[in-house]
């Protein structure tokens, strides 16, 4: 049972905070008229976080960040891909609020988007590297199991009642001005990890 709540309270702590991850499958619920238009999203995040957990516990990601050159395409990869994305979620706010929703990203685009976010945050992977993966090095056999297995549910319940909760609120903005603004925001989240990924770049060389 340690493990058990141990798992779910560490991994709620740190997929609450605002990120740009939640913002974009939060966004992708309100920004569809269907609650199965958001899944792609919904599903690579949660995807996603299973990988990066699995990897922290089974201590395979530590090895990434342990040849410089790696960190740099990393960051080089992520700063592009995210600054084109912030383009294309300021560009789609200004046709947000029309009530068809015709702006609404493809399928691919939020597996491309949620992908990113994921994957290309070194920050976010030294998160789990640190305190997933350190956290787990007390637990062995079936209580790292169960550590690792509550971990990752917690990211998939998440995930949903983001876009669910951005679901119920996309209905309720019929207008689109939130879903707008939201837009907006989001946008200026990605270019800000976009610059503090340039940022980075810089002081690797």
């Amino acid at each position: 049972m340690e493990a058990l709540f141990h798992g779910i309270i560490l991994a709620f702590g740190l997929i609450l905070p605002l990120g740009v991850q939640n913002v974009f499958v939060f966004n992708q619920g309100a920004t569809h008229k269907r609650f199965s238009g958001a899944l792609p999203a919904i599903m690579t995040a949660g995807v996603c976080d299973t990988l990066l957990i699995y990897l922290a516990v089974a201590g395979v990601s530590i090895l990434v960040f342990s040849f410089e050159w790696i960190k740099m395409i990393l960051f080089m990869v992520g700063f592009l891909f995210l600054t084109y994305m912030g383009w294309v979620m300021w560009k789609n706010s200004n046709d947000v609020g029309n009530q068809e929703r015709g702006t609404s990203m493809s399928a691919k685009r939020q597996v491309m988007f949620a992908a990113s976010v994921s994957l290309l945050n070194p920050h976010a992977i030294m998160d789990t590297i640190g305190v997933i993966g350190t956290s787990s090095l007390v637990y062995e056999g079936y209580e790292k199991w169960v550590f690792t297995i509550s971990c990752i549910c917690v990211s998939w319940v998440w995930f949903f009642t983001l876009a669910m909760i951005g679901r119920r609120i996309g209905k309720l903005d019929s207008q689109g001005s939130f879903l707008k603004r939201l837009n907006q925001v989001s946008a200026i989240i990605v270019w800000a990890m976009a610059f503090y990924m340039g940022y980075q770049i810089f002081s690797l060389i």
